[in-house]
């Protein structure tokens, strides 16, 4: 979720039939073992809703823990709203990740009050829909978005850092065939995300950084990497305290 690194401007998409998909990895067993909360205690109702796309929009799918927020995330919002051209985007904040430890995640309620500070621009619309449906992989989420919203072209975004452990994600095939996805770049991830599976399984449909406005109307799979400004926040390190603020370029 090795290639020699193409060059954008002259990057030409390989054929579906020259790919043979490897097998798809269980998750570790300890991310097995972990059942997130479902629970929306303390969320407002509006939260637990998912927000309304008319017919027609481009729309970002912006999904994570968010715990907590930071302005690293907000920078990624905001480059997808630019570079694919989004009507709106919805930063979806998750009850738990499978992968990951709950021990440490704060109460729902809370990262949703964090996130609704940063994503200042209306068109970004916070939700924990996920909650009030017991959703808990991506996978499922996706599914259910795209039976309920016939006519609006979605567009799944992620940072290039999760690409490295993306084929652990329960179904991450589904995924990919379900919404195009737009990569969005973070530090010490530029090339590495090449060597991902992922990137190596869906090669071929992978599609030049200048055609990212068209992303959303494509059908799955595509994909592309997007290039800009990088923040050196994470929120794992501003749990533990160490997180630097320099922007990275």
């Amino acid at each position: 979720m090795g290639i020699a690194l193409p060059l954008w401007g002259g990057w030409r998409a390989r054929r579906a039939g020259g790919n043979k998909l490897t097998s798809e990895a269980p998750p570790p067993r300890s991310a097995a073992r972990i059942d997130p909360p479902h629970k929306g205690e303390g969320v407002a109702s509006q939260y637990l809703r998912m927000p309304h796309a008319m017919k027609g929009m481009q729309v970002g799918l912006f999904g994570g823990s968010f715990n907590p927020p930071h302005a690293g995330h907000g920078l990624v919002a905001e480059i997808a709203m630019r570079r694919l051209q989004l009507d709106q985007l919805w930063w979806m904040v998750t009850p738990g990740n499978p992968l990951k430890s709950t021990r440490e995640l704060a109460p729902l309620a809370k990262r949703i009050e964090l996130s609704e500070a940063i994503a200042e621009n209306p068109r970004i619309k916070v939700t924990a829909f996920e909650a009030a449906h017991h959703v808990r992989y991506t996978a499922d989420t996706l599914a259910l978005i795209k039976a309920r919203n016939p006519g609006v072209d979605f567009v799944w975004i992620m940072g290039a850092d999760n690409l490295r452990d993306f084929h652990r994600w329960q179904r991450w095939r589904q995924i990919v065939m379900t919404f195009p996805i737009a990569v969005i770049d973070r530090p010490g991830a530029t090339l590495s995300f090449l060597s991902s599976v992922v990137a190596k399984t869906f090669d071929y449909a992978r599609v030049d950084e200048g055609d990212a406005p068209l992303l959303a109307r494509m059908k799955a799979p595509a994909w592309t990497f997007i290039h800009g400004p990088r923040s050196l926040l994470s929120s794992t390190a501003l749990r533990n305290g160490t997180a630097k603020e320099k922007p990275s370029s």
